[in-house]
């Protein structure tokens, strides 16, 4: 079991660069593109923080996929 997103989506979709992102919930570039690729998984307050940005709910946002 992986867990998923909709961060490219929703970043596009607010025409957010993932350097502006990024800086909107205090991590690295490189971490939006980890999240984005599904290689790391966010600690519950950057979850939180990402869905706050985006203004939608945190399970809208992050799901269980199958691996």
């Amino acid at each position: 079991m992986e867990i998923k997103n909709r961060i490219k989506e929703l970043r596009a979709r607010s025409n957010l660069t993932q350097k502006d992102l990024a800086e909107k919930v205090g991590v690295t570039r490189q971490t939006i593109i980890a999240l984005e690729k599904g290689t790391y998984v966010p600690s519950l307050l950057l979850a939180m923080n990402i869905a706050e940005v985006f203004q939608e709910p945190v399970d809208q946002i992050f799901f269980k996929g199958d691996a």
